[in-house]
């Protein structure tokens, strides 16, 4: 799986993604999120709240995929979901969503969702 300059790039941009998780019954579950990319370890961070079905949906595991459009760019990113509320893992989550589009709001139950990617798929 190899990441072009391009990707890293439009990756970096400021664009909002749609993230795609499993529900219990295997229905998708589609909402737009902000997301970072950790490129060194392959990795999609998106901060969320505990309460949140799409972090439900993450903590059971199983394949996830966020998606970004601009134009006709666009880039999913695919790969087995996780969700942590490992203080050290939110901190990169939420560093990662700020170093892309703003400093969030303070919020003691943040949780972070992971995807480890192994599939690329797209044009940038």
């Amino acid at each position: 799986m190899n990441i072009t300059p391009e990707m890293t790039t439009f990756l970096s941009e400021y664009h909002l993604a749609s993230l795609t998780t499993l529900r219990r019954d295997g229905s998708p579950h589609v909402v737009p999120v902000g997301f970072s990319y950790d490129s060194d370890l392959g990795l999609v961070r998106i901060i969320t709240f505990p309460a949140s079905v799409k972090y439900k949906n993450a903590l059971r595991g199983g394949r996830a995929v966020v998606s970004q459009v601009d134009g006709g760019r666009w880039l999913s990113l695919e790969g087995t979901v996780s969700g942590t509320s490992d203080p050290t893992r939110v901190a990169q989550a939420t560093e990662g969503y700020a170093a892309r589009y703003r400093q969030p709001g303070d919020r003691e139950d943040r949780v972070a969702i992971e995807i480890v990617v192994d599939r690329i798929l797209g044009r940038a």
